[in-house]
């Protein structure tokens, strides 16, 4: 048994997130867990600095969980793409999708996640950055990547681990499973620290 394993092997463990990289991003650590999901409604403090926002989101979805029992073991996470000073959410639409995408051309982006976990006793957050360069994408490789894949869940209209990643990001500094929505080495060293 791992680290790991061995400190939550008590808690039954929860992940509080629909996303499905997300799940497997979890399922790489190699401990059981669950999936719930409780539809909120993400509130944005316009007050806090960008870089906050998105752990102050996972605690949103964190408190949620009113539910929770002794021996449940939370996570939740949030991702959000800032460029140029702007948030770059998740696209309503492909047409919105393709604009999100055709802004990010030719720069850099952080893709910051907030991070949030533990029991209804006593639970803590951290937030993880990542900087992400794309090159200059044509219009019809926007298009393309649009129709082809299903960019309307993802921060940024965009999938790191898909086609467009492979074709147009010239370097990332930081965590690559953070772009991906979350940071799981992280994620371990902080639930190891975890003394609640």
């Amino acid at each position: 048994m791992h680290t790991l394993a061995r400190k939550l092997q008590s808690f039954n463990v929860i992940l509080g997130s629909a996303s499905p990289r997300r799940k497997d991003l979890l399922a790489g650590l190699d401990i059981p867990f669950e999936i719930r999901v409780k539809n909120t409604t993400e509130v944005i403090d316009s007050s806090l600095p960008f870089h906050e926002i998105p752990q102050s989101i996972a605690e949103q979805k964190f408190a949620a969980f009113d539910d929770l029992r002794e021996q449940d073991f939370l996570i939740t996470a949030d991702t959000l793409v800032f460029c140029e000073g702007k948030a770059v959410g998740k696209p309503k639409s492909k047409d919105e999708a393709k604009q999100m995408i055709r802004f990010l051309s030719g720069k850099t982006h952080t893709v910051i996640s907030g991070v949030c976990f533990g029991t209804k006793q006593s639970h803590c957050s951290f937030r993880c950055e990542t900087q992400v360069t794309f090159a200059a994408i044509a219009d019809e490789d926007v298009d393309y990547y649009v129709e082809t894949y299903c960019p309307l869940d993802k921060a940024g209209a965009y999938g790191v681990q898909e086609w467009i990643g492979y074709m147009c990001i010239e370097r990332i500094e930081g965590s690559y499973y953070n772009v991906m929505g979350l940071p799981v080495h992280r994620l371990y060293k902080e639930i190891l620290r975890w003394n609640p």
